[in-house]
């Protein structure tokens, strides 16, 4: 067997297959998928930086209804598993991690698109017209999903809604009152309430719904522990430290506050994107 075709084994059983196959995660692709995500956001903050643009509160606000788009397309292409409504060609598009590129993409273009806007006068704040695109966009996903499916379950986004709102508005007072204000802030505490979602539609999938999860730490953690409940802690135990570093740890240099405004930025990303896309499954019976 030549170089070429250990090589091409090698690609297809740990990339293709498992985006040709849905099938998820596997500690090749894991590392894979996080190195690419690193050097992304070096190159997202370079961009965002030319384009005068702060990752701030305000930016993402007008962010959030694209990571809405997204997600409520990835469930588009879930439905589409069972419905084939689509070509494998286009369907592929929409599966990890070619999603990702996609929305990035099409984001970038209709940012450029928003603040070239302005600066002709059509509008009068390139913010507005973005965040309004995503939401039209996201708007129109629904529609599609609405026009195929019925809502089966609203009771799922009532649960998940709840449990992690309240277990959100826990933290917030505990480190109001012991003085731990960096959990306070706006930002910090979003990031803990995307995670806090993402940990509840986990649990309640994989607890009532006999839904699985397919990423590789969560499941094995959740296999150790014999419940998904694992998910709240592993949340907590993971990014309470890691606010406290991008808090504590980062120079108050221009550059590196742009930095860590763009990481908090991609960790809310990568929390509400999931959280959202299992609830509206579940919502939906898909």
């Amino acid at each position: 067997m030549g170089t070429f075709q250990v090589l091409q084994d090698f690609i297809n059983q740990y990339y293709w297959f498992p985006i040709e196959g849905n099938s998820g995660y596997n500690p090749v692709n894991t590392v894979t998928w996080a190195i690419i995500l690193g050097i992304s956001i070096f190159f997202v903050a370079k961009l965002l930086m030319k384009l005068n643009i702060k990752a701030d509160w305000k930016f993402i606000k007008v962010i959030i209804p694209f990571i809405f788009a997204g997600s409520t397309l990835r469930v588009i292409q879930d439905y589409n598993d069972e419905a084939q409504l689509f070509s494998s060609s286009l369907q592929y598009l929409l599966i990890t991690p070619f999603i990702y590129v996609l929305m990035f993409v099409i984001t970038v273009v209709l940012l450029i698109i928003s603040i070239k806007l302005q600066r002709l006068g059509i509008v009068n704040d390139w913010k507005t017209a973005f965040g309004a695109a995503g939401i039209l966009w996201t708007l129109v996903n629904l529609g599609i999903l609405l026009s195929l499916l019925r809502i089966t379950n609203p009771a799922a986004l009532i649960v998940i809604f709840l449990i992690g709102t309240g277990l959100t508005m826990l933290i917030y007072m505990v480190a109001k009152v012991t003085g731990h204000t960096i959990f306070t802030q706006r930002i910090n505490i979003s990031i803990l309430f995307v995670h806090l979602l993402d940990a509840s539609s986990t649990f309640y999938g994989m607890k009532f719904l006999d839904y699985t999860e397919k990423h590789v730490v969560p499941t094995f953690l959740i296999d150790l522990a014999g419940t998904s409940s694992i998910m709240f802690p592993l949340k907590l135990m993971v990014f309470i430290p890691v606010i406290y570093i991008l808090e504590t740890q980062f120079n108050d240099d221009e550059d590196s506050m742009h930095l860590k405004d763009v990481l908090k930025l991609t960790i809310i990303v990568l929390g509400l994107a999931p959280a959202t896309r299992n609830t509206v499954r579940m919502v939906l019976g898909i």
